[in-house]
């Protein structure tokens, strides 16, 4: 085996310990919740055992990380097209999904799982801002109030409202997110208008 694709796959085992420590779960939860047993998991985190593909993918899943991110494979292809998940300190993950300078800027966020009884930090920036849940429960605050989003709901409003987005205990969410500068706009269109007859 040559030499960078063992690294690659010797850095594999610590990078999934710091995965399911970010999102403060236990083997057992994450057994659970990929059908790989316990002891196996153990082994994949203290690098005694190489992952195989049928445990990878779980694995990724579980986590709400890309293939390439989990195995931290070197980047490929388009960068407009593979764009590269950015963890943060607090457990989040932003995919990028535009890179083009101005306008509209897209993204996918991946929270884990929260406490309800989170003490929201409000923020305010010029801007408009459009999120759609894809899975899980969103909660939104805006202003005064504390709204949960489930899965195919939207919300939209002028980011000079102070507001915060976080996941309830029910478990992650990922959202997509359009921010525009002020004054721009997601337009959502709901049907076409019929031309009228001459």
């Amino acid at each position: 085996m040559e030499h960078p694709t063992k690294h690659t796959l010797d850095a594999v085992g610590p990078r999934l310990k710091h995965l399911r420590q970010r999102r403060d779960i236990t083997l057992s939860d994450l057994a659970d919740q990929t059908g790989i047993s316990i002891s196996t998991l153990s082994r994949l985190e203290a690098g005694l055992r190489r992952p195989t593909l049928e445990q990878l993918l779980p694995l990724a899943r579980a986590h709400g990380v890309t293939l390439d991110e989990l195995v931290d494979a070197p980047q490929t292809g388009d960068p407009r097209i593979n764009m590269r998940p950015i963890p943060t300190t607090d457990g989040r993950t932003i995919v990028p999904l535009t890179r083009r300078p101005g306008g509209i800027q897209a993204y996918k966020f991946i929270l884990p799982a929260g406490h309800d009884d989170d003490e929201p930090r409000l923020r305010t920036h010029e801007g408009y801002d459009w999120a759609f849940v894809l899975s899980g429960k969103l909660r939104l605050v805006l202003g005064r109030h504390d709204l949960i989003l489930g899965p195919g709901e939207a919300a939209e409003f002028d980011t000079r409202t102070p507001h915060w987005f976080g996941a309830t205990s029910a478990g992650p969410v990922e959202f997509l997110s359009l921010v525009g500068k002020q004054g721009e706009r997601a337009h959502v269109r709901t049907a076409a208008t019929a031309a009228p007859r001459q």
